[in-house]
């Protein structure tokens, strides 16, 4: 009975466990260490850690926050509008068709000699005397608005999709696949085509309207991005699904009697999502490519409203006179589509746990 309870036992010769005589208690110094070396995070707080060492996503960040604070204030800093046609003092100048960069028209310059300001024209004038600076910026805005807007109906519904088909599987799997196979099939183009017919007859918007000004082929173009671009998503999502509704916390979840939307929310999303960012940021610059290449073709916004597509179209037919008027929204388009491509890269390496680091 008086034998001493904290002494540690003697290890036998032939035993393979450790020694406990080697090691001896933490000093409170230690433990003080070891909690600030064990500080607490989240997965969202550990994939930005890791993303902002990544100096290409960097960069493609500052890029991103450049472009979105020029397309912002240079509005408010520029007197002309994107589809004013230039005038002095009420009349109409019609000297300043198709300017160089930085310079002015006969009239301007006669303007400017009696001692008035006028604010240059930094990317010219095009053909109808209107500043091509304004005009590219008003196209960066509707070329990111559209890819930011499609990507939000890609996600919303390839999630809902994806997840209904991957959690109840068996024919409902089935059925919903064979369906996300049917509209792989469809042409987009076709579709993009017929819908802007269809509803240039049936679709009469006030004017005056943000939907009268991007016109019926604009939203022709989210009707389909919500019809056909979401099967990518959804499939991605479903494979997620499939995979992590086997684990044993899923089964506990489904043991306590949760619901099965309750377990898709808060069991099954959270875990799928790195692939839900990495998808939905690498569908925003394929979202403004489509956007700008059906503007190129004619099936883009509604005159006078510019997206960079369109302002790419009109400048072929002067390109051997005026071939800047090429290079700006195509600079533009390089510089969005690269951009946020490096970023989903960079979200990828950050989020994914599956690769290593």
């Amino acid at each position: 009975m008086g034998k001493n309870t904290n002494q540690l036992p003697k290890k036998s010769i032939l035993s393979a466990q450790i020694d406990l005589a080697k090691f001896s208690p933490a000093t409170e110094d230690e433990k003080k260490q070891q909690d600030v070396m064990s500080e607490s995070t989240t997965f969202f707080k550990d994939g930005m850690r890791k993303l902002f060492k990544n100096p290409l996503a960097v960069l493609s960040i500052v890029l991103l926050c450049i472009i979105l604070l020029t397309i912002i204030v240079a509005p408010m800093v520029v007197p002309y509008g994107y589809s004013e046609m230039l005038s002095i003092e009420g009349k109409r100048d019609k000297t300043a068709k198709n300017l160089a960069p930085f310079t002015y028209s006969e009239k301007e310059q006669e303007y400017i000699a009696q001692g008035n300001k006028r604010f240059p024209h930094i990317f010219g004038t095009d053909d109808l005397c209107r500043d091509y600076f304004i005009r590219v910026i008003y196209g960066t805005r509707i070329s990111l608005l559209v890819g930011f807007f499609a990507s939000i109906i890609v996600l919303i519904i390839g999630l809902l999709y994806g997840s209904i088909s991957g959690y109840l599987g068996g024919k409902v799997d089935l059925i919903m696949m064979r369906v996300v196979d049917i509209i792989y099939s469809l042409p987009d183009m076709l579709i993009i085509i017929l819908l802007s017919v269809v509803l240039n007859e049936v679709l009469k918007f006030p004017t005056g309207t943000i939907f009268a000004k991007l016109g019926t082929n604009m939203i022709s173009i989210f009707i389909v991005f919500g019809l056909l671009y979401w099967v990518s998503m959804a499939r991605l999502i479903r494979g997620q699904i499939l995979s992590i509704k086997e684990n044993e916390y899923i089964l506990a979840a489904k043991s306590i009697g949760a619901k099965p939307s309750r377990i898709i929310r808060k069991h099954i999303i959270p875990n799928c999502l790195s692939v839900i960012i990495i998808s939905t940021a690498l569908q925003i610059p394929s979202a403004i490519f489509t956007e700008s290449y059906l503007s190129f073709v004619g099936l883009g916004v509604k005159v006078p409203m510019p997206s960079l597509g369109s302002l790419a179209n009109a400048a072929r037919e002067g390109l051997q006179s005026y071939p800047y008027k090429l290079v700006f929204p195509a600079i533009m388009i390089c510089l969005i589509v690269l951009s946020l491509n490096l970023l989903g890269d960079g979200l990828r390496d950050a989020f994914d746990p599956k690769l290593k680091r």
